[in-house]
């Protein structure tokens, strides 16, 4: 007896697409974390990148609980030896608030070759406005 391995086409995934306006940050990751790791389709394979493109759009309006907006901090390596940079979400969020959304659903995936593969199949906007109208993307909502 053999096992059954699915193929994927690029042309297969399915893409999707999540408003985040008035959404919990958290909860918005999570289920783009789901989609990106093919978690939701019933040919999940754990090995295999089987999941769906994402896109977020209304990047700038999704919602932090508690004082996360003050004490959450975003840090990143200057490129000289022990210096970092850090930011406060409410400062990303006006400098690059589509950030917020790429860091929650990177920190979700695996971190190897096939978690840094499931990353590049997350598009995050700003506005309302994305460039993936011809593929036409499927509304999600999330709870």
């Amino acid at each position: 007896m053999t096992t059954y391995i699915p193929k994927v086409a690029p042309g297969d995934r399915a893409w999707f697409l999540i408003d985040a306006r008035d959404q919990v940050l958290g909860k918005l990751a999570a289920k783009a974390a789901q989609i990106l790791s093919g978690k939701t389709n019933p040919s999940y394979t754990p090995f295999l990148d089987t999941g769906g493109h994402v896109i977020v759009i209304n990047a700038a309006f999704v919602h932090l609980t508690g004082k996360k907006d003050e004490t959450k901090l975003y840090q990143h390596p200057t490129g000289y030896l022990g210096n970092f940079k850090s930011a406060a979400a409410k400062d990303v969020r006006k400098k690059a608030p589509q950030r917020l959304i790429e860091e929650a659903v990177r920190g979700m995936l695996p971190k190897t070759k096939l978690g840094r593969a499931m990353y590049t199949k997350l598009k995050v906007y700003a506005g309302p406005e994305h460039l993936h109208k011809a593929q036409k993307p499927q509304p999600i909502t999330v709870k």
